[in-house]
């Protein structure tokens, strides 16, 4: 049973869709990071700036104590206040939105290639046969007589 069990498992991990997985899983890991770095150093700092010198990653709600006002979340953080990190939340939902669009822009790019190639297969399936004159039926477009009423074609 267990050498039917290592056998079942080395197919499917050996399978082609489980490595291209891995390695979408690889690259998307990868790819966040760039995403990540992208929100928190390029876009937010602007926007920022524009709102009036807010720094994003140091919004905050403080829950508890009450009372004791910190500088900073990190600060916050440091004390042990409990905190709703709001700022965070709204870097995470850009990062999200980035990624989304990305997906978006190559999903529609892969599409577009996969339409381009079955059109000019369609177009190769089409021009095999031709129809027979006398008796319209189908045959090979380079048939010199039908097979079907025996008539010579031109």
């Amino acid at each position: 049973m267990c050498k039917n069990l290592a056998k079942e498992l080395k197919e499917f991990v050996l399978r082609g869709n489980v490595i291209d997985m891995a390695v979408g899983i690889i690259i998307g890991a990868a790819f966040g990071k760039i995403v990540d770095s992208l929100v928190k150093d390029v876009i937010m700092p602007p926007i920022g700036i524009l709102l009036g010198k807010v720094d994003f990653a140091n919004l905050y709600y403080q829950i508890s104590p009450k009372g004791v006002e910190y500088p900073s979340l990190q600060a916050a953080q440091e004390a042990g206040a409990v905190t709703i990190n709001y700022g965070m939340f709204i870097n995470t939902i850009i990062s999200f939105l980035i990624v989304a669009l990305a997906i978006f822009a190559l999903i529609k790019c892969v599409n577009k290639l996969q339409d381009s190639v079955n059109k000019k297969e369609e177009k190769v399936e089409e021009v095999t046969t031709k129809e027979c004159p006398y008796c319209k039926s189908t045959i090979n477009i380079n048939a010199t007589r039908c097979p079907n009423c025996t008539s010579e074609l031109k």
